[in-house]
């Protein structure tokens, strides 16, 4: 391509030419000048406001407390932070006024289990302790005064829990995303330093049972550990959903982690080691399989994984702990997945592993797959691409 002359040429215009000339020269990495911040500002929060209004059109704000649901509502949180529709955040709020602020209610504390279940003794059962992610938000976002019943059941059972010996609460991937956040939040709101003890005293036993140094990645729990168990080639099984909710859960409390906390250095190193690791698995289309590292084992796209990872690295690049020319790339690829493939003409987001632990060989997942916590995923990617044109 050659030089522009500026002979009769408007300077603007030379100029312009001249910079479109190099980047050709330069390796073509750019022919056309890249849209301005306001346009991809536009654009994230117009997949927002698609996604959510066919959600919310199509789905009953009142449904339980349980982890599916609880999910979609940290994503509309973000949603409502960055758009500032007061529709989201009063959706959320109806949904908690129905559960009374609530995980599950048992009132006996010798009856509350930790094991999986879904009744109201599972108290202390972390896919019932995410919704305190939300009811301390919505808290905080009160005018003063606050509304104290917003977290009082929060705390009572988040400080019941640490006043026990045991610290085997999370033991599975999952379990890391639905608590940790819920720590810092309460920290930040009581100031009780015993949260981040606590959260890290869980997280260290989570990675003694299932984070894999080698791949620097997690097992969903205990029992798919290498080589106990194996992909149907014989390799190390990743779950998508399982490291994305590691990732996210882990970039949601770098957000709210206070800089002096003695291990905030290491949940840094975790979250860019996960980060090098996911770059390195990426597929060239911008999803991740479910089974990380054997695409074979169930191929095809999937976006509650890709999802949570895409909102993880765009989170990373917005917040200076991951390279922007190393990670945004991938970021970008996992957000043209997401509103190319996943995201449907009329709003539904599609590709949704169903409700599971692993990545299931010849399982069927299309367009018509999908789920509340999918939703919340995208909604979470989203929301961090409107920060990153803010940027």
């Amino acid at each position: 391509m050659p030089f522009p002359t500026m002979n009769n040429m408007h300077p603007k215009k030379y100029f312009t030419g001249m910079l479109v000339a190099l980047g050709v020269l330069l390796g073509g990495c750019a022919t056309t000048p890249a849209p301005d911040a306001g346009a991809r500002r536009s654009e994230a929060i117009a997949v927002i406001d698609k996604v959510n209004t066919y959600w919310q059109a199509r789905t009953p704000a009142k449904q339980w407390a349980f982890w599916d649901v609880a999910a979609y509502h940290t994503g509309n949180i973000e949603a409502y932070r960055v758009t500032g529709n007061e529709r989201y955040r009063r959706y959320s709020e109806e949904w908690a006024e129905h559960n009374a602020w609530m995980g599950a209610k048992s009132t006996d504390k010798a009856r509350w289990k930790y094991n999986y279940g879904e009744t109201e003794e599972h108290v202390l059962f972390g896919d019932w302790q995410i919704a305190f992610q939300t009811y301390a938000d919505l808290y905080q976002m009160d005018k003063e005064p606050r509304d104290p019943r917003k977290i009082a059941r929060a705390r009572e059972v988040m400080e019941y829990q640490m006043s026990t010996p045991n610290k085997d609460y999370w033991w599975w991937a999952d379990g890391l995303y639905m608590v940790m956040p819920v720590m810092t939040k309460l920290y930040n709101i009581t100031g009780n330093r015993q949260y981040l003890e606590k959260l890290h005293e869980y997280y260290e036993y989570a990675n003694s049972i299932m984070y894999d140094p080698e791949e620097q990645l997690y097992y969903r729990d205990a029992k798919y550990v290498y080589p106990k168990h194996k992909t149907v080639n014989g390799r190390k099984d990743f779950w998508a959903r399982g490291d994305g909710w590691v990732f996210a859960g882990l970039a949601k409390v770098l957000a709210e982690l206070p800089s002096d906390d003695p291990h905030r250095a290491e949940y840094v190193a975790r979250f860019q080691a996960m980060a090098a690791a996911l770059v390195r698995s990426q597929q060239p289309e911008g999803y991740w399989t479910r089974s990380i590292l054997d695409p074979g084992h169930a191929p095809g796209p999937e976006t509650s994984g890709t999802a949570f990872f895409t909102y993880g690295l765009l989170w990373g690049v917005n917040n200076g702990l991951l390279p922007r020319a190393g990670y945004l790339p991938a970021a970008q690829r996992g957000w043209r997945y997401l509103t190319g493939v996943a995201l449907q003409p009329d709003g539904k987001v599609g590709y949704v592993q169903p409700i599971g632990e692993r990545a299931i060989p010849g399982q069927v997942v299309n367009q018509d797959s999908t789920t509340p916590f999918g939703v919340g995923a995208v909604l979470l990617a989203a929301a961090e691409m409107a920060r990153l044109a803010d940027r």
